[in-house]
C-alpha cells in the first residue's frame, strides 16, 4: 500500500495521534504489505524526522513484543510561549465573577489550551510508570483525559455522587479546601487496580482538600500516588493539605479589579 513516502507520512500521523502507544512492525506490515526490512528503514527515517523537529523521540523496543512508539516533547521555548499566551488570556479582567471567582471554563474546554497544558504536565510524569490517572469531576476531566491520551493510560473519574452504572464504589467524606464544606467523593472499584500506581491530575488546587481526599481513598486500595499535577494552584492559603504537587500556573491575586498569574 503506497510508496515509501506515503508509508512514512502515515506512520508519522499514526504515531503522533497516539503517543506512547507501542506499534509492532507486524502491525505496519499488515497495514502496508511491505517487507519488515523496508519498514525498519521507514522507522529510522521517522525517528530522525521527529528528532530533527525537536517535538519528541521515537523509541524502538526490541523483542517479540517490541515495536516503535512516539514520546512527545514540547521544547522549553515553546512551553514558555504557550504559558505566557495562556496567562494573558486568563488574566483578562472580564473573567472576574462576583464572589471572588473567575471564568475559565471556555479555556479548559478548548482543545488547543487543554492539550498544551496536558503536554507540559505529562512530561513531568513521563517516567513515573503509572498504571492509570485519577481526577475528580467535572472541570478537571478534559485536562486529565488529555494527559491520559498523551501517556496512553486509562482515566478513572471520582464522582461527587455515584451512579448505578459505576457498580461497586468506595466513598470518602472530606472537607473541601476552598468552600470548607463537608463533601463526598466516590470512585468505581472497576476503574482501579489494587496495589497499582496512580497519577492525580486536576485543573485547580485551592486548599488541597480534594487532592488529599483522592489520595486517602486510593490508599484504601494500597495504591501509590506517584505524582500530582494541576494547571493552577492558588497562592493562598499557603499552608495546604498536600505538599508534593506540581503546577503550571500560580494564582497570585484575584480581586474585583485584577487577576495575576505567575509561572
Amino acid at each position: 500500500m503506497g510508496n515509501k513516502k506515503q508509508r512514512i507520512a502515515m506512520m508519522c500521523a499514526l504515531l503522533a495521534k497516539n503517543p506512547n502507544k507501542l506499534y509492532s512492525l507486524n502491525y505496519f506490515q499488515e497495514m502496508f504489505g511491505a517487507a519488515k526490512s523496508s519498514l525498519s528503514e521507514d522507522a529510522s527515517v521517522v525517528k530522525q524526522a521527529f528528532c530533527d523537529a525537536g517535538i519528541g523521540r521515537v523509541e524502538t523496543v526490541a523483542g517479540a513484543r517490541g515495536g516503535i512508539r512516539y514520546v512527545p516533547h514540547m521544547p522549553a521555548q515553546a512551553q514558555e510561549r504557550f504559558k505566557q499566551e495562556l496567562a494573558r488570556k486568563m488574566s483578562d479582567t472580564s473573567r472576574i465573577l462576583p464572589g471572588g471567582y473567575m471564568f475559565l471554563v471556555d479555556l479548559f474546554c478548548t482543545p488547543y489550551y487543554v492539550d498544551g497544558m496536558a503536554q507540559i504536565i505529562a512530561e513531568w510524569f513521563m517516567d513515573k510508570k503509572a498504571d492509570f490517572i485519577v481526577t475528580v469531576e467535572t472541570k478537571g476531566v478534559p485536562l486529565a483525559m488529555s494527559v491520559a491520551r498523551i501517556l496512553n493510560l486509562p482515566l478513572a473519574i471520582a464522582r461527587r455522587e455515584s451512579k448505578l452504572t459505576d457498580g461497586s464504589v468506595v466513598s470518602i467524606n472530606y472537607l473541601s479546601g476552598s468552600s470548607r464544606r463537608l463533601q463526598t467523593m466516590s470512585l468505581s472499584k472497576r476503574l482501579i487496580r489494587e496495589g497499582g500506581r496512580a497519577l492525580v491530575i486536576d485543573d485547580f488546587i485551592g486548599g488541597g482538600g480534594t487532592i488529599k481526599a483522592i489520595s486517602d481513598m486510593l490508599g484504601e486500595f494500597h495504591i501509590s500516588v506517584v505524582g500530582t499535577g494541576a494547571a493552577i494552584v492558588n497562592r493562598y492559603p499557603q499552608k495546604k493539605r498536600i505538599s508534593d504537587y506540581k503546577t503550571i500556573f500560580v494564582l497570585e491575586e484575584l480581586s474585583e479589579t485584577k487577576i495575576e498569574f505567575s509561572t
